[in-house]
């Protein structure tokens, strides 16, 4: 399977304009090769290691992007086929996103992300709200579920404000939204979707018709057999040492991987929560955690949809551009779409 590389000698940003030396800052004293180092001092390094790229789009691509800055520390990547935009009286299912990372590392902005939800947009007939969140070690959890949180406040009160809204959200239903995500996003998506169906806050404003969880990042202090056995693995981008590493850097201080926004088992959340579709990769460490977690959902009486996908690992449908993986992928846009369209 061809995942992402990761260079050895990769600099960030902040390096190569001349930035403090390495040294300066003291031992590392977390470091996810290639992706994310931490510093004594709380100095936090990310190589550039997926180009990030404007939401121009193409003709050919079918569909309309544009950015919207949320705040200082958040913004939106908003994606409208141009089915929705020729037709003034249509309207489409809105999808919020969370993008992966581990909480650490990632971006709405990243190509990878941005081609994926481009196709998603246009082949499941729905406008997508990309999130881009607080990331930790800076920002630890629940600052990523908060900014998740916000945006859906946002949208619902841009829908019902009295001064108008923005013609793009008038191509949104908000009787019909999915809330999607994969990796770290995934569990976001699922963290936000327990958050807002607790709440009943916008009951009459906004129908959470299901949640999307693509490749879900879940632990728990038990080793499942896929974790112990796929450690090792090469054929999946998430190796269980950098599953550990991302949970010490995103999860509160002192916190084990019990605690429940990492092992949502452990708790009870999520007794109201609408239809669920989980997609799993049979070479991905968090197989087995997915697969019980679907079945522990089903025990409490909620529809899941659980599809395992054969020949692939963590990630693939952002990272693995082999012909199993764009099989894999199709498949995966026909469910996508059959769900948000029944």
């Amino acid at each position: 399977m061809a995942t992402i590389s990761f260079p050895h000698n990769h600099q960030s940003s902040d390096s190569r304009r001349g930035g403090s030396h390495h040294h300066r800052h003291g031992p590392v004293v977390e470091e996810i090769e290639g992706l994310i180092k931490v510093f004594n001092d709380g100095c936090v390094e990310r190589p550039p290691i997926v180009p990030t790229v404007s939401p121009t789009l193409h003709p050919s691509a079918k569909a309309t992007a544009f950015d919207i800055k949320l705040s200082n520390d958040t913004w939106t990547r908003v994606y409208i086929p141009d089915a929705a935009a020729a037709s003034p009286s249509v309207t489409l299912p809105l999808l919020v996103y969370f993008h992966g990372g581990g909480f650490c590392v990632g971006s709405a902005a990243w190509s990878c992300y941005h081609d994926f939800l481009t196709s998603l947009a246009v082949q499941a007939r729905c406008v997508v709200v990309s999130v881009n969140y607080r990331l930790a070690p800076e920002h630890r959890l629940p600052a990523a579920y908060d900014d998740g949180v916000n945006v859906v406040t946002w949208l619902v009160k841009q829908q019902i404000s009295n001064g108008g809204y923005p013609s793009w959200v008038s191509k949104c239903n908000l009787s019909n939204v999915f809330l999607a995500g994969d990796s770290a996003g995934a569990n976001i998506a699922y963290q936000v979707a327990v958050r807002i169906t607790a709440s009943g806050k916008y009951v009459n404003t906004l129908n959470l018709k299901g949640i999307i969880l693509i490749h879900p990042f879940f632990g728990g202090e038990s080793r499942t057999s896929s974790e112990k056995q796929q450690h090792h693995s090469k054929s999946s981008a998430l190796t269980l040492s950098a599953s550990d590493a991302y949970w010490r850097l995103a999860l509160p201080r002192g916190a084990s991987r019990d605690h429940p926004w990492c092992n949502p088992l452990a708790s009870s959340a999520g007794a109201k929560l609408p239809t669920t579709m989980v997609f799993m990769a049979e070479f991905d460490i968090l197989k087995d955690r997915n697969l019980e977690m679907c079945k522990v959902m089903r025990s409490h009486g909620k529809r899941v949809e659980g599809i395992v996908h054969g020949g692939v690992g963590h990630a693939f449908h952002i990272l693995d551009n082999s012909s199993v993986s764009r099989d894999r992928i199709h498949d995966m846009m026909c469910r996508l779409h059959n769900f948000i369209n029944p």
